[in-house]
C-alpha cells in the first residue's frame, strides 16, 4: 500500500504465483492487480483484484480507511483479475454501492448470477462528487472489453485507465516500462487500434498529471512519453527504423541465412532484431514485429506448408492488425520450396503491406546461386 496522493491510496497485489497471464502470456517477474481508495468526504474504492487474492485486499482497504466505512465501489473493467472480489467487497461493507455503466452490471449478472441491489450506473461524462474529488467517466469500449470505462480525477488531475497503459511485472520488480508495457499492450489491446484512438482523443482534452492503471505502476512525471507511444501503438506507426529477422529453421540452415543476412545489415548501419520463433516469447517477437517498421520471415518448407511456429507467429500479427510495414520472404525448401508464397498469402489480408519482390530461395543449404538474391533482399531493406 502506498499513496499516490495525499487521500489517494493504493491498494493493490502482486501475484508471483501465476506463469501465465491470460492462459498464454509469460509473465516472469509476475503481474500486480491494482486498485485505489479515494478518501474524501465519501470514499470510493476502485475495482478489485484477482479472486485469489481477495483476503490480501480487503486488508489493504482496511488499512487505508482506518475503520471508515466505503460509500462506492467503482468497475472499471469486468475481467475476472479485475471484478472477482465484487461480492466479498459488498460481504464486508453492505451498504455500499456498485458504480459502472449498463454494460458493467450485464457482465456482473452473468459471472455471479445476480446484480448488486444498490448499483449506480454511469454514462458518458457523468460525474460523480465524493467532496474535493469528482469523478469524471469516460466510456472506453474495446479497449480491449465493451464495458471498459476510465475515470478521470478532476481534483488532482489523476487518470484511472483500466487496462490501458498496463504492463506486465508485479510492483516489487523493478522494470523499465517500454518492452513490458509493449509486448502487454500488442498482445493483448493491439487489435483495438481504433478503440484506443479515440479513446486518446478524449484524454487530450483532460489535464492529465498521473496515470493508474490496472496492472503495473502508477505513471507520473512527463506523461508524453508514455502517451506517444500509445499513440504509435494504436496507429500501426513503427517505433524504430529497424529490421526484424523472424525464422524458423529445422537443422540450422535457414536459421544460417537469417544471421547472414542480419549481419550484412547491421554492417551497413541498419539495427536489426532477429528471433528464433521456436525458443523466443511468442509475444515479445509480436512486439518487436510491431515496433520494427521492416520484417523479414525465413522460414522452412514444412509438410507442403509453413513451418508451425511461423505459421502462429503470422497468424498473431494478422489477428492484431499488422500493417504499413516493409515484408521481405526467404524460404527454404529442398525438393519443393513453397513457404514464401504461403507465408504472403497468410498476410494477404493485411493493411497497406509493401511485399519486397527479391525473395531468397534457399535449396537445402545457402548457395553460391543465393548470394544475389540474398544481396538483393538486403539492398531492399537498407534503402
Amino acid at each position: 500500500m502506498f499513496d499516490v496522493e495525499k487521500d489517494v491510496f493504493y491498494v493493490g497485489v502482486n501475484d508471483h504465483s501465476v506463469d501465465l497471464f491470460e492462459g498464454m502470456y509469460c509473465v516472469p517477474d509476475g503481474i500486480s492487480y491494482n486498485s485505489y481508495v479515494i478518501a474524501d468526504e465519501k470514499v470510493a474504492v476502485l475495482d478489485t483484484v484477482d479472486a485469489a487474492f481477495g483476503a490480501e485486499w480487503l486488508e489493504n482497504i482496511r488499512k487505508a480507511l482506518g475503520g471508515r466505512q466505503p460509500d462506492y465501489l467503482v468497475v472499471h473493467h469486468m475481467e475476472p483479475d479485475h471484478s472477482a472480489n465484487i461480492f466479498a467487497f459488498l460481504k464486508e461493507y453492505p451498504s455500499a454501492r456498485v458504480v459502472g455503466n449498463a454494460k458493467t452490471f450485464t457482465m456482473i449478472k452473468e459471472y455471479f448470477g445476480k446484480e448488486p441491489e444498490n448499483k449506480l450506473a454511469v454514462s458518458e461524462g457523468e460525474t460523480l462528487s465524493l467532496g474535493r474529488h469528482t469523478l469524471r467517466f469516460i466510456t472506453a469500449p474495446l479497449v480491449h472489453w465493451p464495458e471498459v470505462m476510465f475515470s478521470f480525477d478532476e481534483a488532482d488531475g489523476i487518470l484511472f485507465s483500466a487496462d490501458a497503459f498496463g504492463r506486465f511485472g508485479a510492483l516489487d520488480v523493478p522494470a523499465p516500462w517500454d518492452e513490458e508495457a509493449r509486448r502487454y499492450y500488442i498482445g493483448i489491446v493491439g487489435k483495438y487500434g481504433v478503440q484506443v484512438q479515440n479513446v486518446l482523443k478524449k484524454a487530450a482534452a483532460l489535464a492529465v498529471k498521473k496515470i493508474c492503471p490496472l496492472h503495473g505502476p502508477v505513471l507520473e512525471g512527463d506523461l508524453s512519453h508514455y502517451l506517444s507511444l500509445y499513440d504509435a501503438w494504436s496507429s500501426y506507426r513503427p517505433e524504430s527504423e529497424a529490421v526484424m529477422i523472424a525464422y524458423a529453421s529445422v537443422y540450422g540452415h535457414t536459421k544460417a541465412v537469417a544471421e547472414r543476412l542480419a549481419k550484412m545489415l547491421k554492417d551497413a548501419g541498419k539495427e536489426v532484431v532477429i528471433a528464433d520463433l521456436a525458443r523466443t516469447d511468442r509475444a515479445k517477437c509480436v512486439a518487436d514485429a510491431f515496433m520494427c517498421s521492416k520484417l523479414v520471415l525465413a522460414s522452412v518448407t514444412y509438410n507442403a506448408d509453413v513451418f508451425p511456429c511461423m505459421r502462429e507467429f503470422i497468424d498473431c500479427l494478422a489477428e492484431r492488425n499488422f500493417r504499413a510495414r516493409k515484408v521481405g520472404f526467404i524460404e527454404n525448401g529442398t525438393w519443393s520450396p513453397v513457404a514464401a508464397k504461403l507465408m504472403r498469402d497468410r498476410l494477404s489480408g493485411c493493411k497497406d503491406l509493401e511485399f519486397i519482390e527479391s525473395t531468397v530461395k534457399v535449396r537445402a543449404a545457402f548457395s553460391q546461386e543465393n548470394v544475389a538474391e540474398l544481396e538483393a533482399l538486403a539492398a531492399a531493406l537498407i534503402d
